[in-house]
């Protein structure tokens, strides 16, 4: 690939344990793209609020501190980071505690306008494009996106892989978080989960990343070459 090719914004979506992260740090190394974890601030807005005292089972409260946290994340896939206030949070962003709230945080409208804001800047910000991995990135963020893909697995790989993550967490538990996780994220009235009507699907469930991050880069080149 020669260094004049167009900027490409790619847009990867689906539920938790498919392989998203993962995928769409490699996609983003392999072509030279910026990267962004759409989850991780939801995440960081979350702790936010944990650590502040808001009541993250109010939406009202929720809906008037959403514009306080000042949110900034990395956008280099080798070395991704999120800071709130200055602060680096990528380590507590993932604690059960804000996993366990961040569904509800999500769900705000006022959260989802502050942070989807914040993510199409970005997105315009990325000199040669960039990989954004979320839930709503198709549908509601980028709906213009170059390339949409969506991944999926079966929950129990999900659920599995998970677990791997989570080192020593009970899979049968975790599939039971992430179908509950399913349900909130899908039924939402905000940007719910949901496949874009022209994402290409990839179900992950049978394949290795490797084999995940050479289809998803053969989308991006065959979507480039087309562009030009």
């Amino acid at each position: 690939m020669s260094d004049t090719v167009e900027s490409v914004i790619v847009a990867i979506d689906g539920p938790s344990g498919t392989g998203k992260s993962s995928t769409s740090k490699a996609v983003a190394a392999k072509l030279g793209l910026s990267y962004l974890d759409t989850g991780a601030q939801y995440r960081a807005i979350t702790w936010w609020m944990i650590t502040n005292g808001i009541d993250t089972a109010d939406p009202a409260a929720v809906a008037d501190a959403a514009g306080k946290p000042a949110i900034v994340s990395g956008t280099d896939p080798s070395h991704p980071t999120i800071t709130v206030d200055g602060v680096d949070a990528s380590g507590p962003i993932r604690t059960p505690e804000v996993t366990a709230k961040v569904s509800a945080v999500s769900a705000v409208p006022e959260i989802r306008t502050r942070i989807t804001e914040l993510q199409r800047s970005i997105a315009a910000a990325a000199p040669q494009g960039i990989v954004v991995e979320g839930r709503d990135i198709g549908t509601t963020v980028l709906p213009d996106a170059d390339l949409k893909i969506f991944l999926t697995a079966s929950p129990e790989a999900r659920a599995a892989r998970r677990a791997g993550e989570l080192k020593g967490a009970d899979v049968s538990a975790t599939k039971e978080a992430l179908i509950k996780r399913d349900a909130a994220d899908s039924t939402r009235k905000t940007s719910p989960l949901a496949k874009a009507g022209d994402a290409v699907e990839v179900d992950t469930t049978e394949l290795t990343l490797q084999q995940v991050v050479e289809c998803v880069v053969t989308l991006v080149e065959e979507k480039r070459t087309a562009a030009r």
